[in-house]
């Protein structure tokens, strides 16, 4: 199993985020950490401070220089996808080399609604997706887009600079839809965030995957599968170490590769007594 970090950036201090990251740059147990998209809090006081996840992103990797990293996932309806096709361009050649693209389809209609983006009903909002995630790949790719969909329209658009990772930018597709997620990660993902879905489910998603793979002869092994490990109580104390182990061995049995930690802090002190618990959790299940 490998290990990245599900970090905060929601009811906490920036002191405290900014040290679990320095701390994990220094660990290569943990290949990536990750901050969310979510313009209020989802967990815990919903009325809490709650950082920006791109502004929070570049800031974490201009102070770091070894761990990649990502948005757990940028919802594309939150910005225009040649915007973010921009912003991750030029953020992967700042961190040189080490972004990771993460893309969702957003669900948060109450969030959204509050800000005066409209989220659609379902079909819609993975119709925008699907076109989204299309925009941005060949913004990234191509000298030039000429893109006439339902949803965005673009005419001889030019993203400059490009990414400095070959032959693409690695793209991460959140969310655990076995119909429209699992067929737009079969076209265009390198890794599949599962997000919070159970072990026992991960065979369901594995065979969806697989079936919309095939549709396209591409190979299902190629596409990395993660998912959250929370390690938080609902009162937020922390969980049983043991108990964080058991789940992280249930989820490598099922089929998952990357096991994306939570790891939450309210001060520099806890984010590192909190990495160091972590660590020490997860080093024997990295060996074995």
């Amino acid at each position: 199993m490998r290990f990245a970090l599900a970090t905060t950036h929601e009811n906490t201090t920036w002191e405290a985020v900014t040290t679990i990251w320095d701390v994990a740059d220094k660990i290569d147990l943990w290949e990536s950490a990750w901050t969310g998209d979510h313009f209020v809090p989802f967990l815990g006081d919903a009325n809490g401070p709650c950082y920006e996840g791109w502004t929070s992103l570049t800031a974490l990797a201009a102070r770091t220089r070894r761990i990649r990293c990502g948005i757990l996932v940028a919802g594309m309806p939150h910005r225009h996808p040649a915007v973010l096709a921009k912003m991750a361009g030029t953020l992967d050649v700042a961190s040189g080399g080490r972004l990771t693209l993460g893309l969702g389809a957003a669900w948060n209609e109450v969030e959204l609604g509050a800000f005066g983006i409209e989220l659609g009903d379902l079909r819609t909002r993975f119709d925008r997706f699907d076109e989204g995630v299309e925009v941005i790949t060949r913004l990234l790719a191509d000298e030039t887009t000429t893109f006439q969909g339902q949803h965005y329209q673009l005419v001889e658009a030019r993203c400059s600079p490009k990414p400095v990772q070959a032959p693409r930018l690695p793209i991460t597709i959140g969310g655990p839809g076995e119909r429209r997620t699992a067929r737009a990660v079969a076209r265009w993902a390198d890794h599949w965030d599962l997000g919070f879905t159970r072990p026992e489910d991960i065979q369901a998603k594995r065979k969806a995957l697989a079936e919309h793979c095939a549709a396209i002869g591409r190979d299902p092994s190629t596409v990395t599968l993660s998912a959250v490990v929370l390690t938080r109580q609902p009162d937020n104390a922390r969980r049983d170490t043991g108990e964080v182990a058991d789940e992280i061995e249930a989820y490598a049995e099922a089929g998952c590769t990357l096991a994306l930690v939570q790891a939450l802090a309210d001060n520099p002190d806890d984010a590192r007594f909190e990495i160091e618990q972590l660590t020490a959790t997860c080093e024997p299940l990295a060996a074995a």
